[in-house]
């Protein structure tokens, strides 16, 4: 299946985690495990080298090795099972920095890159275009609106429907933690009357309402519903096969036009379970990371891998 057609089928895409030792070094076994747990909990792809793989993995020199391990080992898994899976690379920085790492990303033979616009906090609509088509020219664009609150920067109407413009964007990751700023991008989109963009929600606050909402739109003239289709999430890096399982409640919900009150329930109870895998209590978001660090820390032990 293509690439575009995979993603607009609407997946559960988890952030992928990064497996460190007690030494705080690369667990390369557990990281292997972690790739094999996504795929078997039915992901329909991963995303590496974005905030839950850590973004200062590049100030080790492991950007290129974590890549790699993660490429290598869902290929191997795969080949036992064969179905369609996309892996998608973490993209930041200058333009210079965006483009060698969008040409490592291409020469490992990753799908995608998903587009952090962090770094470029002062740079104009135009600028931001211009770096996103450069990025584009090497590798299919998957969007990033990542919240403020960790490194992102505002990022208006204008400028999503001119990115929407650029032939190699594949999808947008919809993270503003904002509900004005979320229609922005879906409206964005929709006006371009390209129905290829996927759309997904990073809202990690917001999930299920994201999900169950059908966005009131209009494209080419003409009203229309337009739906996120899945999921890129670090809360979704955890609890893989359940976020599986609420996808398709969420599918099967949207087909018969018809949202029950346990669906807005789990909702709710996401968001608040959220809290404290981002220790919402505690504000670790308050000071933003360096290039939208993200903040989130999971302690987990993977037994029998």
């Amino acid at each position: 299946m293509p690439l575009y057609q995979h993603l607009k089928s609407g997946l559960v895409i988890p952030a992928h985690l990064f497996a460190l030792t007690a030494e705080r070094k690369l667990d390369e076994r557990r990281q292997r495990a972690l790739t094999r747990y996504y795929i078997d909990a039915g992901a329909g792809a991963i995303a590496v080298g974005v905030h839950s793989t850590q973004f200062t993995i590049r100030q080790h020199g492991l950007y290129r090795p974590v890549l790699e391990l993660a490429i290598e080992s869902s290929r191997a898994w795969l080949a036992s099972k064969p179905r369609t899976f996309a892996n998608i690379a973490g993209i930041v920085g200058d333009t210079t920095q965006a483009v060698m790492e969008a040409g490592i990303a291409r020469d490992l033979g990753y799908d995608a890159g998903l587009l952090s616009l962090g770094a470029l906090g002062t740079a104009t609509d135009d600028e931001l275009t211009a770096h996103c088509r450069e990025v584009a020219s090497i590798i299919p664009v998957f969007g990033f609106y990542l919240q403020t609150a960790v490194g992102g920067r505002f990022l208006g109407y204008d400028f999503w429907r001119a990115f929407a413009e650029i032939e190699n964007v594949c999808a947008v990751k919809i993270a503003p933690f904002n509900r004005y700023q979320t229609l922005d991008v879906v409206r964005a989109i929709a006006d371009t009357g390209r129905d290829d963009i996927a759309l997904y929600t990073g809202n990690d606050d917001n999930i299920v309402n994201d999900l169950v909402t059908p966005f009131p739109v209009k494209a080419r003239g003409q009203k229309r519903e337009r739906y996120i289709d899945g999921g890129l999430l670090g809360q979704w890096a955890v609890w893989t096969r359940r976020a599986v399982e609420l996808l398709e409640h969420v599918k099967s919900a949207r087909a018969l036009k018809s949202i029950d009150v346990a669906l807005l329930r789990e909702g709710s109870a996401l968001t608040d379970a959220n809290a404290a895998i981002f220790d919402a209590a505690n504000q670790c978001c308050a000071a933003p990371p360096p290039q939208g660090a993200g903040c989130a820390v999971f302690k987990i032990k993977l037994k029998g891998c």
